[in-house]
């Protein structure tokens, strides 16, 4: 296999992607289009499940969002929900405009906030072959009701400050994505730290930090409802004990639509990036693939 770096355009700035790319087979592959979660940038793991995909003979086209990563976008660490679904539209887009992979077969592969954004932008799209969401997020009122109380009261505050500061035009006011329990931060649950944190590689330029102005958004967003009218086929993974994207709406959802095939894991919500967890939902999810959108070899 082979990955080389590329870029596409979203809303007139660059965005940073990989591509892989399988040995040669008999016809071109299909690909998939994948992209990270809460603030997450594609070097936090995302290239393991790349490299198994790739492996059985798929194409990957692995992005950073605007403002995050290797991607421009000005200011830094600006996470738009808005923005992040126009860069699914433009990924899709670029990846139907490739000559060596089956613009016909695009699959969407998104995990945790991500895991979100592929049900939205499979439904708006209406035409990829096949979605794959990974402890997704579902309902922005359950991930803030799993909130303490007093954090999210003072995260709203600090998005309120950071709006009054966007309408001045001064730099962002910032708040963690990950915290200890108790701290101010969009994730606080007991097994943030020490599961979030860790998936980046030693020596990656990381800020644990987005403009909190997202913190008046994630409430209202609801991509479960995307879930129950996506008409293509959908894997959802979800896991158990996810302390950060409740497992009970997405189980809800899941089971209103036909399509959808779901996978539950006695899991954390970030013990499928790594060791057994890993295991267990690749070998899942290339079933998956394999049964949908099968490799001509």
């Amino acid at each position: 296999m082979s990955r080389t770096d590329v870029w596409f355009v979203s809303g007139g700035v660059r965005c940073a992607a990989w591509l892989y790319m399988p040995d040669e087979s008999a016809e071109p592959p299909p690909i998939v289009v994948m992209a990270h979660g809460l603030g997450a940038v594609r070097q936090m793991r995302l290239d393991a499940f790349a490299d198994r995909f790739t492996a059985e003979g798929y194409a990957c086209l692995v992005f950073d969002y605007r403002h995050f990563g290797d991607s421009a976008g000005r200011p830094r660490q600006l996470l738009s929900i808005r923005r992040q679904l126009d860069d699914w539209a433009a990924a899709i887009a670029y990846a139907r405009s490739l000559d060596n992979v089956d613009g016909s077969r695009v699959v969407l592969w998104g995990t945790s906030f991500g895991g979100g954004h592929v049900m939205v932008a499979g439904h708006r799209d209406g035409a990829v072959a096949a979605v794959i969401a990974q402890c997704p997020f579902t309902s922005g009122v359950s991930s803030t009701l799993a909130m303490e109380p007093l954090t999210s009261v003072r995260v709203t505050g600090r998005a309120l400050a950071d709006v009054a500061s966007m309408l001045v035009r001064r730099e962002p006011v910032t708040v963690a994505l990950a915290g200890e329990p108790g701290s101010v931060a969009l994730m606080t649950a007991s097994d943030v730290v020490p599961g979030y944190l860790p998936l980046v590689p030693d020596g990656l330029p990381f800020t644990n930090a987005v403009a909190a102005r997202v913190g008046l958004t994630i409430p209202l967003h609801t991509p479960g409802r995307a879930l129950r009218k996506l008409t293509c086929p959908t894997l959802v993974c979800a896991c158990d004990r996810d302390t950060v994207a409740p497992v009970k709406p997405t189980v809800k959802y899941a089971s209103q639509n036909p399509n959808v095939r779901l996978r539950r894991y006695d899991e954390g919500h970030f013990d499928i990036y790594v060791g057994d967890g890993f295991e267990k939902v690749t070998t899942d999810q290339i079933a998956f693939l394999r049964d949908v959108v099968p490799i001509s070899r």
